[in-house]
């Protein structure tokens, strides 16, 4: 059996560390308290998540697998949306869990069987897996706010 290349077992690493993160940081958490804006305004945990996703599949389409979703129909978790303006579209908590495990299963499958990736798509991946560990942090903060206790310890 040919072994991976460096940088995939890193990217490896990365999407499994970052969904053990994502997963701890959303556990407890109902679709109520999801939704609430702190200060009034700063991203909610449900677009914080919701955006995670939206932007893996990015990933998904470089590493030559589907989409979990319809970019068009969750455009309001795109980069640039304001949430709060858009709330009411946000959809529930537990169906962005289930769209995140599904992610979670496609990266993990693709990555287990990749040999390489393409040198002109390295630098997006090295940079779509800094965004997922940027957000992760986030709903660990968001997390707090809450009045949960920290789950990463």
């Amino acid at each position: 059996m040919e072994t991976q290349s460096n940088d995939i077992e890193i990217i490896k690493n990365q999407v499994a560390s970052n969904y053990y993160v994502i997963t701890m940081n959303i556990d407890g958490i109902s679709h109520e308290e999801s939704m609430i804006f702190p200060n009034g305004e700063a991203n909610c945990m449900n677009w914080v998540l919701g955006h995670l996703i939206y932007i893996r599949n990015p990933l998904l389409n470089i590493l030559g697998e589907e989409s979990v979703w319809d970019s068009e129909k969750f455009s309001f978790y795109n980069r640039g949306e304001i949430a709060l303006n858009r709330k009411d579209e946000l959809v529930s908590f537990e169906d962005l869990q289930s769209y995140l495990k599904q992610s979670q299963d496609k990266l993990e499958a693709k990555l287990n069987t990749i040999e390489s990736f393409q040198p002109e798509t390295v630098k997006d991946i090295s940079t779509l897996s800094l965004h997922e560990i940027y957000h992760s942090g986030q709903l660990g903060y968001l997390r707090r706010i809450l009045g949960k206790p920290g789950a990463i310890k």
